[in-house]
C-alpha cells in the first residue's frame, strides 16, 4: 500500500525547471485576448479644444440628468394609492387598512426627504397607473421588481403597497365602482398617524 501512495505523490511533484521548460510557450499575437468593454465616458478629442482626460463633472451631470428625467410628483402617485385605500376601508379590516395607511405615510415621507432614487419614483408612478387601470398582475410584477432591485429603499413601505394591490384585486367590481365617490374623500396617509 505504501508503494502506491508514493507513486501517486510522484505524479503531483513538479519537475525542476530546465532550459526547455522554464520559458512559457510563445502565443501568437493574433490569439492574445483583446480588451473588451465600453469606451471611457466623456472623452474629448484634442481638436475640439478639450483635454483627453475624463471630465470630473461627468458623473454629476449624469446624476442631474437622471434627476431631471424623473419629474414625477409625489401627489400624483400618492393620491391614487389613497383612493384605493379608501375603497378598501369599507370592505376590509380597519387594522389592516390602518397599517397600509402608515406605510403609505412612510413612503410619502421618504419621497419628500429625497430618499427615493429616480428609478424607484418612476416605477412607483407606473405601478400606480397599472393599479388605476386595474391591471393587478402588472402592478404586482412592478412591486416584485422593486423589492428585488431596490430592497434597501422600499422595504419599509412596500409591504403596504403589496397588501393594497392584493386587497384592491379582491374587491368586487361593484365595490370599485360604488366606492369611487367615497374614495375622493379618502383620508390621506399622513392623517392616519
Amino acid at each position: 500500500m505504501l508503494g502506491s501512495d508514493v507513486a501517486m505523490a510522484e505524479l503531483y511533484v513538479k519537475p525542476a525547471p530546465t532550459p526547455t521548460n522554464s520559458a512559457p510557450p510563445a502565443v501568437p499575437a493574433t490569439l492574445l485576448p483583446k480588451p473588451v468593454g465600453p469606451p471611457p465616458l466623456a472623452l474629448h478629442s484634442p481638436e475640439a479644444g478639450c483635454s483627453d482626460a475624463v471630465r470630473p463633472d461627468a458623473a454629476k451631470q449624469a446624476a442631474d440628468l437622471a434627476e431631471e428625467e424623473c419629474d414625477v410628483n409625489v401627489d400624483n402617485v400618492l393620491a391614487p394609492l389613497n383612493e384605493a385605500l379608501g375603497m378598501c376601508r369599507n370592505a376590509r379590516q380597519k387594522q389592516m387598512c390602518d397599517d397600509i395607511g402608515r406605510r403609505l405615510a412612510v413612503f410619502q415621507e421618504m419621497w419628500l426627504q429625497g430618499k427615493l432614487s429616480a428609478p424607484v419614483r418612476k416605477r412607483m408612478n407606473i405601478l400606480v397607473q397599472e393599479l388605476q387601470r386595474q391591471h393587478w398582475d402588472l402592478a404586482d410584477e412592478i412591486h416584485r421588481s422593486l423589492m428585488v432591485d431596490h430592497v434597501s429603499e422600499v422595504s419599509q413601505w412596500m409591504v403596504g403597497i403589496k397588501r393594497l394591490i392584493a386587497e384592491a384585486r379582491n374587491l368586487s367590481p361593484g365595490d370599485l365602482v360604488a366606492n369611487e365617490d367615497q374614495a375622493a374623500g379618502a383620508q390621506p396617509a399622513e392623517e392616519l398617524l
